[in-house]
């Protein structure tokens, strides 16, 4: 554990303009240079999403990935280059992390999803960032996170829209689920590879993510819990809709405290 005696004048400077911050000052760019997170999938939403918590100065990141770079993903995918292409994800991303920012721990997770290995490492992190794009993988990791009490950040985008919620798992006990958002979805909804995605609205989620995931680290501001941010960026309309706990949810509803 590090203590504000052992912060480095290198990184009062690395961090001075977030330090400036009295919501962050000091104390709290420590309480993030102690946190860990995962982030699963390093894509559209996890690229900008790694980026900046790791210029935040987040502790140790731990990325959780099993694809490879293509060429189609660089139109959104910003944590990978064209040198990366056929390489996996997770390497790619250590890769542009650590030069980014070398003093920080960042572990790499190159393997298929596998539900037990999530728990297990969700049990291990602060906060959890859902970066994936299928429910399989989303409902799991919800799943993970509120077993385990663990804050999940999670966001999707898709054509010209994009989402994001908070569901603070460690504190709200009549806070929904992701699961009571969608219980109703039989079928997911096409992918980007079906339907497209401007880079760019990808890239607006990710950055709220990563975000809500230092306010949800440091407790400042008000979060996206109980709310979920709906962007069209057709119309530039951006707005939150109120989100109600299911009592039938099949993850969270027999819960009361």
């Amino acid at each position: 554990m590090l203590d504000v005696q052992h912060l480095e004048d290198e990184q009062l400077l690395r961090y001075s303009r977030q330090i400036m911050l009295p919501e962050i000052e000091i104390e709290g760019q420590m309480r993030l240079l102690n946190s860990r997170v995962l982030i699963v999938g390093l894509g559209a939403l996890g690229s900008p999403a790694s980026m900046y918590l790791a210029a935040s100065g987040i502790g140790e990141l731990v990325l959780m990935d099993h694809d490879r770079v293509e060429l189609s993903n660089l139109q959104r995918q910003i944590v990978h280059s064209s040198a990366s292409i056929g390489k996996p994800k997770v390497r790619s991303a250590v890769h542009t992390l650590r030069a980014l920012n070398p003093e920080i721990s960042i572990v790499g997770l190159d393997r298929a999803f596998d539900e037990r290995a999530l728990a297990t490492e969700v049990g291990r992190v602060d906060a959890v960032v859902d970066a994936t794009d299928n429910f399989t993988a989303r409902f799991a990791i919800n799943k993970a996170c509120f077993e385990t009490r663990t804050p999940l950040i999670s966001g999707a985008a898709i054509r010209l829209e994009g989402q994001v919620s908070v569901y603070p798992f460690d504190r709200a006990a009549d806070s929904p689920c992701y699961h009571c958002l969608y219980r109703d979805v039989t079928e997911p909804p096409g992918s980007c590879a079906e339907n497209g995605v401007l880079g760019a609205v990808a890239g607006l989620v990710g950055c709220i993510q990563a975000i809500e995931t230092v306010k949800v680290l440091l407790d400042f501001g008000e979060t996206l819990a109980g709310r979920l941010l709906l962007i069209d960026a057709r119309r530039m309309d951006i707005h939150a809709v109120r989100l109600v706990r299911d009592p039938a949810c099949p993850v969270c509803g027999g819960v009361t405290g």
